[in-house]
């Protein structure tokens, strides 16, 4: 690792990894970290608004408590290491609001379970960050804490709802993050920012403690599709959270986690997709992929066109009747009303219509055919390690805040796109509880930077990881510059 002398930019860009093993040579203590971050977050973070609570106080007897048990060379895991926290997750010690105006006083009487296990691990969570209302959007604003903009370009929004998360990796804010995903919520703005993010496989990571659903709302079991997952500047570092942060709620110790799939890069057999006439791309977003695809064709790898044995237009109709259905769960009728009086407004519009109106058998009916996308990608992953393929239609748009989301578009060379289209790329792994890795590449002439997605076989999390450290050795990203983007 890198031996650093400074809290220069090249050490505020580095990955996780390389501040804890500078904190177990005692390069620096876990106290003097803290302070040089905080002095970068209270400079830097007015114009991005990435973060959007903290607790100084607190992080730094955490830091002082770190810096004990490093000198006593019995150091936790991540002992030392500054993280902020998406806002959807209860964090102790500040507010946890999920961008809800009625949950602005909200304080969690106990850590979400992820975060317990990170801070127990001797991490120093000091900040949260900052999401869409309820995660509910791909864009990051809310009317409590506003818009946060992408380091990249403060014109533009760095995705949502992992938005503050990202943008915080992004800008040297924190070690990592935790991030949540039920429709691209990692994945979207781990593209957009230019860093890496994991949509875990389903039930991987606890979502106990987590808002979505309201507090006052107690699930028997997880809430479908939806995950917990880290966001980093290293594919490395993606290995680390998961290693805290997974297991059953009721794990007694660290989780078994399948290793990687192969071991050496020519191993690899990685199918190619892309599919221009259902869900076409910026012709960015596409070059992006197919370098992705030549840097593992110049590791070695095994890479052709190639899908699994069902129709991209299926999985995206059954995954969008089922996410608009989670989010009429507790809804008032009213709600339903409204969606059915806005039927006609747009084919996305047509679906939140269905899922308002879905009675029992018309679930049972979409499980069923859910059942058979799940077979066919059971089947494909016999002769097929990964799928490589867009993580969403464009590159990070210009904020948009207009009040109807169906109204919205996304910009393509040439044309645009609804803007419910970014759950295109995004379904497929979230109906078939898939892990899904997105790693950046180099950025495109715009000069915004953009990823390729690696989809792989459920359980199979760290072989997406293994898989986006491959393109993480084949090529080195650089950070956002600073000062960052001025929208010019």
């Amino acid at each position: 690792m890198t031996d650093f002398t400074d809290f220069d930019e090249a050490f505020f860009a580095a990955p996780a990894l390389a501040w804890r093993d500078a904190l177990k040579k005692r390069d620096f203590s876990a106290c003097e970290l803290f302070d040089a971050l905080w002095g970068r977050v209270m400079e830097r973070n007015p114009p991005l608004n990435a973060l959007i609570a903290w607790d100084e106080s607190f992080a730094r007897r955490a830091a002082e408590d770190s810096d004990r048990r490093l000198a006593r060379r019995d150091g936790l895991p991540l002992d030392g290491l500054p993280l902020s926290i998406k806002d959807s997750f209860a964090v102790t010690g500040m507010p946890t609001t999920s961008g809800a105006e009625e949950l602005a006083d909200f304080f969690a009487e106990e850590d979400a379970l992820a975060v317990a296990r990170l801070r127990a691990a001797g991490a120093i969570i000091f900040a949260k960050s900052n999401v869409p209302r309820l995660t509910g959007d791909f864009q990051t604003h809310n009317a409590l804490f506003d818009a946060t903009s992408n380091p990249w370009d403060l014109s533009r929004s760095p995705g949502g709802s992992s938005g503050g998360a990202a943008a915080a990796v992004a800008a040297g804010f924190t070690a990592f993050e935790l991030g949540s995903d039920l429709g691209g919520s990692i994945r979207w703005p781990a593209h957009a920012c230019g860093v890496y993010g994991l949509k875990t496989s389903w039930s991987q990571v606890p979502m106990l403690g987590h808002i979505p659903p309201l507090p006052s709302i107690k699930l028997k079991s997880p809430p479908d599709m939806g995950v917990a997952g880290p966001m980093a500047r290293s594919a490395r570092d993606l290995e680390l959270a998961l290693s805290i942060v997974a297991g059953p709620v009721n794990a007694a110790g660290p989780a078994f986690l399948q290793k990687p799939r192969r071991r050496a890069p020519k191993d690899w057999r990685i199918a190619l997709w892309l599919e221009p006439g259902f869900a076409p791309v910026d012709p960015e977003v596409e070059q992006g992929v197919l370098l992705a695809a030549d840097l593992f064709r110049e590791a070695g790898a095994r890479i052709e066109p190639e899908k699994p044995g069902f129709a991209l237009a299926e999985a995206l109709e059954i995954y969008a009747l089922l996410n608009f259905a989670i989010g009429f769960a507790g809804a008032p009728p009213k709600a339903r009303d409204e969606a059915l009086a806005q039927a006609g407004d747009s084919e996305w519009a047509a679906l939140r219509a269905r899922a308002a109106r879905m009675d029992a058998a018309a679930y049972a009916a979409l499980m069923t055919r859910r059942a058979a996308i799940k077979r066919a990608f059971a089947a494909f992953f016999e002769n097929w390690d990964a799928i490589l393929c867009p993580p969403a239609p464009c590159l990070a748009i210009t904020h948009d805040l207009s009040p109807d989301p169906f109204s919205r578009r996304l910009p393509l060379r040439g044309g645009e796109l609804p803007y419910h289209d970014l759950l295109k790329w995004a379904c497929l792994a979230a109906l078939a509880h898939l892990p899904a890795a997105v790693a950046p590449v180099t950025p495109g002439p715009s000069g915004l930077p953009r990823g390729a997605q690696i989809i792989c076989p459920y359980d199979e999390d760290r072989s997406a990881i293994a898989l986006a450290q491959i393109l993480e050795e084949q090529h080195k990203f650089s950070p956002p510059p600073f000062p960052f983007g001025t929208g010019e």
